[in-house]
């Protein structure tokens, strides 16, 4: 025991723990907002740690030199999921009470002349449960870093797979920061050759700064990223460009929530694999852009798109434009030779390509217009 503090000194300080205890939480209840609205449970919780507290501190009058394990006891009254529930600064907002009350009672439980002997030893031990608190907070801090990286890392291998992320718990996407309810899109590229944990930093960080949600991971050298409450995809998979490593980057389409992010993380991958069969492909490219190579890949979703959306109307709108449009690719996008192909006049055919382009979506004048809408003629063909 401390020179100054007699065991009778001590032993009215531990006989009035659970009174001080007592105190310090109705004081709580009384000056803190936030804390009237806690659970039940975690109330508890911190009575539980004020309790401790105050029985930890007579342990440090009686043995002072125990200073990690009295000031970790503190804590450990209450479960890890503490840290959780109450945010690091309410924390200090307790301990400030616990021991305001605890040192308006000294004079009612010390000796006058012990009682700045023990204030003093009081204000020491504080401090030294400041230093076990934050050694709290940064563990728990680096076990849940830890653990929604694992987290992250496995709903991005889902996308991959194509399992669904509706099926997801909601509350394991809120853990990992996705607040979004409107639309997504997926953008996947190279993953530089940077450390993965920095990498996946950066597109946090880029996201967060441009008010976009995002869900980011490595995967077979690729890395694949989620973004929520975008806009425009292109515009969006523009703002954390700088993430990827080098080639190609594709941006998948524009989905309504998260709910199809599997769908969009699909495209966006099949136009990776895609995408060197066009040199000149912007940085970054939509999946979409990409159709004609995604469908000379083998990608039965790219084929129906491309039937759907450039075939068909172009085959309802009937045999004239239709073979206007083949003889112009046939003769190489030579109007005269179409026209005379033909037998119209060459007016006539800018007319009927203009509205194949109007139609279709693809301007059989521009080169790759007229290379998408070619391989959707022989895909429609195959297919009729």
């Amino acid at each position: 025991m401390k020179p100054g503090h007699d065991e009778q000194t001590v032993r009215r300080i531990e006989q009035a723990a659970g009174r001080l205890a007592t105190q310090a939480v109705a004081r709580m209840d009384d000056e803190l907002p936030w804390f009237r609205t806690l659970p039940a449970d975690q109330r508890s919780w911190v009575t539980l740690v004020a309790q401790a507290g105050i029985a930890s501190f007579v342990e440090w009058m009686r043995s002072p030199d125990d200073v990690l394990r009295l000031t970790g006891e503190v804590f450990a009254a209450a479960p890890q999921a503490m840290a959780r529930a109450v945010s690091l600064q309410q924390t200090v907002e307790l301990v400030r009470t616990a021991i305001e009350v605890t040192e308006e009672q000294l004079p009612k439980l010390v000796e006058p002349e012990a009682t700045a002997a023990v204030r003093e030893e009081l204000l020491r031990f504080t401090r030294e449960l400041a230093f076990a608190s934050a050694r709290v907070y940064a563990s728990a801090a680096e076990s849940r870093g830890a653990w929604d990286a694992r987290l992250e890392a496995l709903v991005i291998d889902g996308l991959v797979r194509g399992v669904s992320i509706a099926d997801e718990p909601q509350s394991q996407l809120a853990a990992l920061g996705w607040r979004s309810t409107g639309p997504v899109t997926a953008v996947v590229g190279a993953a530089p050759e940077d450390d993965p944990e920095q990498t996946l930093s950066a597109v946090h960080v880029a996201a967060r700064r441009l008010g976009f949600d995002a869900l980011a991971g490595t995967h077979g050298g690729r890395l694949v990223v989620v973004l929520g409450n975008i806009d425009d995809p292109l515009t969006a998979a523009t703002g954390i460009l700088s993430a990827f490593g080098d080639g190609p980057v594709v941006v998948g389409p524009r989905a309504s929530d998260v709910g199809a992010a599997s769908i969009v993380t699909r495209a966006a991958l099949a136009g990776l694999r895609a995408a060197p069969g066009w040199a000149a492909a912007p940085r970054p490219v939509s999946a979409d852009a990409l159709l004609p190579e995604r469908a000379l890949t083998g990608d039965a979703d790219a084929r129906e798109a491309l039937i759907s959306q450039v075939y068909l109307p172009l085959a309802k709108a009937g045999d004239v434009l239709l073979d206007t449009v083949t003889a112009f690719l046939a003769a190489g996008g030579g109007l005269e030779t179409t026209a005379r192909a033909l037998f119209v006049h060459a007016n006539t055919v800018r007319y009927r390509l203009r509205r194949v382009g109007e139609i279709c979506g693809e301007a059989p004048t521009d080169p790759r217009g007229a290379f998408t809408i070619q391989v959707a003629l022989a895909l429609g063909r195959l297919e009729a």
